[in-house]
């Protein structure tokens, strides 16, 4: 039977959308990927034999293109395809995993390496998701030896462009003081309530010296 003519519920593209991932089998999966079938053989019929052929499914991650190729209905188009995914798994297991902020001094030591040894003041803006894993950080501005703005507006906005749900943000003062100005204490009530305006987690703000740090507390 053609995956077009199973009721929509039972379409593997449409059970993927409601129901996730995990509640498919391998070869529904792989069908998903596939995308058609040929000559009378359905995507699930022909993501069975393509598993098949490369003996289960880790035989399948591991081959090349062209040993799909051998299959009948699997053209040059749905190997790559096929490959592609499984190289992108293998590229993501492969990267290291990515720092996380779960307390003031993890915020501090993933802004420092931005802001110590610099003649100007910097401020860094720490983007993470709901887990504390860092998606981007940041230097936002840099002015002179004794200031920087903090532009709540921007530092809202780039939070937002790199699809976080919290920050923080951390700022040095050349001169090794860690005594915050009233412009650091007013910017940290700033963005705390802009945060929270919008539905996001405001973690800290800090100031980084060459040696040490403090958070900034209004």
């Amino acid at each position: 039977m053609r995956v077009k003519d199973l009721p929509r519920r039972e379409r593997p593209r449409e059970r993927l959308m409601s129901s996730g991932p995990a509640a498919l089998a391998d070869r529904e999966l792989l069908a998903v990927l596939l995308g058609s079938g040929f000559r009378g053989s359905s995507a699930m019929d022909l993501a069975a034999q393509v598993i098949e052929h490369c003996g289960d499914l880790d035989g399948l991650a591991r081959s090349e293109p062209h040993r799909l190729l051998a299959v009948p209905g699997v053209g040059p188009a749905k190997a790559a395809r096929v490959a592609a995914a499984f190289h992108l798994v293998r590229r993501a297991q492969a990267e290291p995993e990515r720092a996380r902020v779960t307390s003031t001094a993890d915020l501090a030591a993933v802004a420092a390496p931005l802001l110590r040894g610099h003649s100007r003041e910097r401020l860094v803006v720490v983007v993470c998701n709901t887990r504390g894993a860092v998606l981007r950080r940041m230097v936002l501005t840099e002015g002179g030896s004794d200031h920087t703005t903090v532009p709540i507006r921007d530092v809202i906005t780039a939070v937002l462009a790199s699809h976080g749900t919290a920050f923080g943000v951390a700022h040095n003062h050349p001169s090794g003081s860690l005594v915050p100005s009233s412009d650091d204490l007013a910017a940290t009530g700033r963005l705390a309530q802009a945060a929270e305006t919008v539905g996001l987690r405001f973690l800290d703000h800090l100031i980084i010296t060459d040696t040490e740090w403090r958070r900034v507390q209004p």
